[in-house]
Order: structure tokens, then C-alpha cells, then sequence
């Protein structure tokens, strides 16, 4: 009897674990799947430029190192470190009491010696004619041209010690060879100056102004086919100032390409009439090859990468995505040229992919930020004010 009851109750557990089996093993209903909330953009067709983006540096259009070709003692420096000059105009003076000296004493000798030559012309035209009627002899006469024409040669060298010496004199003041701006004071007034050997100071030309960047060899051809029928537009801007930008054009292409890094030079005249680019300055680049019309144009935050390649979750009429395969022609700051994938007009998802599968419902909003929670948090009681 005992193990009759035994049984009963090992068959009952049995049956209990059975059942609870089966019942474990059914499905559960399926779950309501909820709208994702995400942010979405429109897919566009408009024209579109062909951009080579590269890092240039700004330099001086012209830029000069003055020296001064006469030794001498600086006695004025006539601008202002900074500033502004046109072509012509003083920089630095000079003291320019020893060249007059010389130049005086240059024109002195140049009178005299002159006089001499008239005298002496005029004794070889007296002999000239005394020749004739045989009153001298032919030795005599000779002598006198002789005498004139070494007279002339030492006027001749006079006028060139005269020119020196005047010269010398202009070269006491240093005038600007070019318009444009001037850089620090490199000497002070009072310094003895060497010719060609002290530096003075720098003027650097900046309107107009050059950028030199660098490019890969591969994109070298393209860039000389588009050139050879078009201005090329070259765009400048500075970091921390990418709204503001200047606009040049492609002037120069280095003739040899770096064989050690596969690089070739290229430099891009700017007006800067507004003085925004200056020499020394880093500058980011875009070179404008071409414009493409009727390009695909999607925010670039819309392109997700994966194992199979670039995507585009599109958001369709009912609500729903639909994961895509895209082709991506290029990027550009906030921009993304798609060639094969989407079409114009459609919607596309730009934040919020991670929680996205094909097919997932959304729900468009215009931020993914958590609102705002109100009313403010209880102050806290203050014990010493407590009463």
C-alpha cells in the first residue's frame, strides 16, 4: 500500500514537470513594436562642384629684404613697424654728408679738368692750323692732339667719379621697391650700416597674395584637363572661419612632381583686398575642377558604414525604413553625392540608425534630446536657520 502511494505521487511530479515543459515550450505573443524616434533629411538633386580638398599655407606675393648699397651711419628710419608703403615711398635715410662731400669734391675736379681740355682743343685747333701754312713742325702738332684727346678721356672719367658720387648720395635714401607691408624694425636708428650686408627690413606684398598647396600625382591629370579649357576657382578659409572664405583661381602648377612623396605644388592667386589671408598662415582648400548638374545630394550624417558598404536607412510612406545599399561619388563638409541608391525627394534617416532595423516603424522628430524635466528640485533646509 505504501508503495502504491509512492507511485501515485512519483507519477504526479512526473506529470507536473511535463506540463510545465509543454506550457514553457508555447509561444509568447508577440510584443507591440514601438515607433523609433529619429531624425530625418530629404534627399535633393541640385548641381554640385567637383572639389579636390587639400591644406595650403599663405605667402607674400612678392616679398624683398632691403639693404643698403653704401656703408653708412642710419640716420632717420621714416615708418612705423606694421605699416602700409607704397612703391617709392622713404623708408630710411642715411647720413648722407660724406657722399655730398665727395660728390663736391668730384664736381670740383670735373671743372677743372675740363677747363683743361679747352685749353687743350684749343691749342691742337691752333697747331691744326699753324700745320698747314708750315709753321710748326708735324711732331709738334701731334703732340697737341695727343694732349687734347688725353684730356678728354680724363673729363670723360670725371663724369663717371661725379655720376658715382651722385649716386652714392641718392643710395643715403632708401625708398620702398614695392607697395605693400612693412615688417619690424630689424636696426635702429644710429647702427653703422654695411652695403649689402646689413639687413634693413622686409616688405612683404600682400594684395594680391599667393597660397601654395600640394596635391597627389594621381590627380594631376585631371586637374590639367580641366584647366586647359577653364579658369580653375580655388577656395580658401581659415580654420575656426570656415563661413568666410576667399575665392581665387589656379595660377601655377610646379613642374616636377616630389618623387619622395608623390606630391606636386600648386599656388592660387587671392585679391585679399580685405587683407584676410596673411603670409605664414595655414588655410584649408578646395580646388573646384568641374560642376556636376543634376547630382543626388544627401546629408552626409545619413551614410552608415557596414561590412557590405555604405547604407542609407530610407524612411518610405507608411512610416517604415527600408535598409539600402548606397553608392557614395564623394563627400563634402555636411554633404554626401550618392550615384546609385536613392532618388530625389526621398526621406532619409540622419540620426538615430543604432536602433533601426529593416522594416522598423519611426517617428520623425526635430530632437533626439530627453525633454526637459519641470519644476525645480526642493531647496534644502538650511539647520542653523531652523527657529
Amino acid at each position: 500500500m505504501k508503495s502504491k502511494k509512492v507511485t501515485i505521487i512519483v507519477i504526479v511530479i512526473v506529470l507536473i514537470i511535463a506540463g510545465y515543459f509543454v506550457l514553457s515550450k508555447k509561444k509568447s505573443p508577440p510584443q507591440a513594436q514601438h515607433n523609433v524616434p529619429v531624425l530625418a533629411g530629404k534627399a535633393v538633386q541640385k548641381t554640385m562642384p567637383l572639389i579636390i580638398e587639400a591644406i595650403g599655407s599663405v605667402e607674400a606675393y612678392k616679398s624683398v629684404t632691403m639693404y643698403s648699397r653704401v656703408v653708412g651711419q642710419l640716420q632717420k628710419i621714416h615708418f612705423k613697424e606694421g605699416q602700409d608703403v607704397q612703391k617709392g615711398d622713404l623708408i630710411f635715410t642715411l647720413d648722407p654728408a660724406p657722399f655730398k662731400e665727395k660728390l663736391r669734391n668730384a664736381e670740383a675736379k670735373l671743372a677743372q679738368d675740363t677747363a683743361q681740355l679747352k685749353y687743350n682743343e684749343s691749342e691742337a685747333k691752333r697747331y691744326a692750323f699753324l700745320m698747314e701754312k708750315g709753321a710748326v713742325s708735324k711732331s709738334d702738332f701731334e703732340n697737341k692732339q695727343t694732349l687734347a684727346a688725353t684730356q678728354e678721356a680724363i673729363v670723360n672719367a670725371d663724369k663717371a667719379d661725379a655720376d658715382n658720387a651722385r649716386l652714392n648720395v641718392d643710395f643715403c635714401y632708401i625708398r620702398a621697391p614695392l607697395s605693400g607691408k612693412t615688417g619690424t624694425h630689424i636696426v635702429n636708428e644710429g647702427t653703422m650700416i654695411k652695403d649689402n650686408d646689413t639687413k634693413l627690413a622686409v616688405i612683404n606684398q600682400i594684395i594680391p597674395i599667393y597660397v601654395k598647396f600640394s596635391v597627389a600625382e594621381k590627380q594631376l591629370s585631371e586637374i590639367r584637363t580641366y584647366m586647359t579649357s577653364n579658369t580653375l576657382k580655388v577656395r580658401a578659409s581659415i580654420p575656426g572661419f570656415q563661413n568666410k572664405t576667399q575665392e581665387g583661381t589656379l595660377s601655377f602648377i610646379d613642374n616636377t612632381v616630389d618623387p619622395a612623396t608623390g606630391m606636386i605644388m600648386l599656388k592660387a592667386t587671392f585679391a585679399n583686398k580685405d587683407k584676410f589671408l596673411w603670409p605664414g598662415q595655414f588655410v584649408n582648400i578646395a580646388l573646384q575642377l568641374i560642376e556636376e548638374p543634376n547630382s543626388i545630394v544627401v546629408p552626409s550624417a545619413a551614410v552608415q558604414i557596414s561590412q557590405s558598404g555604405s547604407y542609407i536607412f530610407v524612411i518610405k510612406p507608411d512610416k517604415k525604413v527600408e535598409y539600402r545599399l548606397v553608392t557614395v561619388s564623394r563627400v563634402m563638409g555636411n554633404e554626401a553625392v550618392i550615384s546609385k541608391g536613392i532618388l530625389a525627394g526621398e526621406t532619409v534617416v540622419t540620426d538615430g540608425q543604432l536602433k533601426l532595423r529593416d522594416g522598423f516603424p519611426v517617428e520623425i522628430r526635430d530632437s533626439l534630446a530627453p525633454p526637459a524635466t519641470s519644476g525645480a528640485p526642493a531647496k534644502p533646509v538650511n539647520a542653523t536657520n531652523k527657529k
